[in-house]
């Protein structure tokens, strides 16, 4: 959402920021000191606690750590490589391997209506709305070759997903009629007749992210409406292979119900619950979902899949509506409440999430006041990574490059879209896996009492299992 229309030269102006310093932000580079004495050096590489404090930027724009520095590679009302204008309102993203070490980005356009940056394009699905995909090429020297319309003609394009195969799931964040769809666009080949196909068996909802297990294929959802659901989509043709999905599956949503006797331990008595996941209409999921029991959360964002854990966020959930970050893992069929904030300053309202290449949860925040990138490590520590200063426009779309090292992200309003490089530790595939069943930061771990906590020790549940199943109503003591 746009919190601050006020444009970044108007922001620069008004705050008194130098000629210089416009003139330098304006060029869309800025470097912080060179000094590495961060995570990923030769002489601290097990070091993964962040990369220390903010460095301020001269030009108002991102605060970094030292030794990192960022390009602004695209910007609302720029020129597509076309001619046409770069739309506005930018959101979700993702990042694939392109042609000569170049990557591939594909951007969500959060648009509806009216609007002065509209996403036009040539296939549209419906030709009088405004939203859409643009994709931007993006060379080794970080810097933008080509710049396109991917798919238009949709309404408020907010967050969706990558597929393993390669193309990007962009979702409608809209209950408007003959809307609410996910499509599915193929940045190598844009505005193709799948990019403005719906895949109805998706669902027609406020849709907000997706993520795909690469084991299963299964593709899970996140609403953001209130209340939400949480969805998965269990495809017929689990080939992983575009255009695969238009071939209809089942939708379903996770429900916490009393498993029956014969599902139950024999090693444990009493109640004994679990997730189930029911079948839901389609056509009206979110009243088929709230219909069947299902769990009811305040309003989902952010969704994300690696290592075999898929992680989501309720932006607006807990005693404080600063945000609850979920995990969800599907060979033990557990429901984790991991994280449960209770300041501003822990973290406000999470949005879009990912993994980083070395193994830390990034979050970006959505709240009403300074936006930022938090990461939270397998070790139990959290940091700061990066902050807007521009404005209170939510930043959006963290993904990083195949090689892990740019790191792209948006500002939403007004439309900006920053390459990322500095430092950054090195690939770890095994703490990514770790990450997916480390504890929580100690500080900032939800709150169990000493009885739930005892009742999950007798039913061969963790702690934070049973904190979910409480946070959701379960009559579990």
């Amino acid at each position: 959402m746009n919190k601050n229309p006020m444009n970044r030269r108007d922001f620069l102006k008004a705050s008194g920021i130098s000629t210089a310093a416009l003139a330098l932000s304006t060029t869309g580079l800025m470097s912080f000191s060179e000094s590495k004495a961060f995570a990923g050096t030769a002489e601290n590489n097990h070091t993964t606690g962040g990369y220390g404090p903010l460095v301020k930027d001269p030009g108002g724009v991102m605060d970094l750590p030292r030794g990192f520095q960022y390009r602004i590679i695209s910007e609302e009302g720029g020129k597509l490589s076309d001619g046409r204008p770069i739309p506005e309102k930018f959101d979700g993203m993702a990042a694939f391997s392109g042609p000569g070490n170049s990557t591939v980005l594909v951007r969500n356009h959060e648009l509806s209506g009216n609007t002065k940056y509209p996403v036009i394009g040539k296939n549209p699905y419906r030709k009088e709305e405004t939203g859409g995909t643009t994709s931007l090429v993006v060379g080794p020297d970080r810097k933008v070759t080509k710049e396109y319309v991917s798919s238009s003609g949709t309404i408020r394009n907010c967050a969706g997903g990558s597929t393993p195969w390669g193309t990007w799931l962009t979702c409608e964040e809209t209950l408007e009629e003959g809307h609410g769809y996910v499509f599915e666009v193929d940045p190598k080949d844009p505005e193709n007749k799948i990019s403005k196909t719906p895949i109805r068996d998706m669902g027609a909802f406020s849709h907000e992210a997706t993520a795909i297990d690469p084991a299963t294929g299964i593709v899970y959802l996140t609403e953001d409406a209130g209340p939400s659901y949480l969805y998965r989509f269990l495809p017929n043709d689990r080939s992983q292979r575009i255009g695969a999905l238009q071939k209809g599956g089942t939708l379903q949503g996770a429900a916490i119900e009393e498993l029956s006797t014969d599902e139950r331990s024999e090693f444990y008595t009493g109640q004994k619950f679990g997730i189930v996941w029911k079948n839901v209409d389609p056509e009206k999921p979110t009243l088929d979902a709230g219909n069947k029991g299902c769990i009811a959360f305040s309003r989902l964002e952010g969704a994300y899949f690696e290592g075999g854990v898929f992680w989501f966020d309720d932006t607006s959930a807990g005693d404080k509506n600063l945000g609850r970050v979920y995990r969800y893992i599907p060979a033990s069929n557990t429901l984790e409440l991991f994280y449960e904030s209770t300041s501003q300053n822990d973290l406000e309202m999470p949005d879009n999430i990912c993994i980083t290449p070395w193994g830390d949860l990034w979050i970006a925040e959505d709240g009403g006041g300074v936006d930022r990138v938090i990461g939270m490590t397998p070790e139990g520590e959290t940091y700061v990574f990066a902050e807007n200063k521009v404005n209170s426009s939510e930043l959006a779309g963290p993904t990083f490059s195949t090689d892990g090292k740019t790191f792209f992200i948006n500002i939403q309003s007004p439309g900006m879209t920053f390459a990322i490089w500095g430092p950054f530790a090195r690939k770890n595939a095994r703490r990514k896996r770790l990450m997916g069943h480390a504890a929580p930061p100690a500080p900032y771990a939800p709150k169990v009492s000493d009885k739930l906590s005892a009742f999950a020790e007798v039913q061969g549940m963790s702690d934070l299992e049973a904190a979910a199943f409480a946070r959701h109503g379960m009559p579990i003591l």
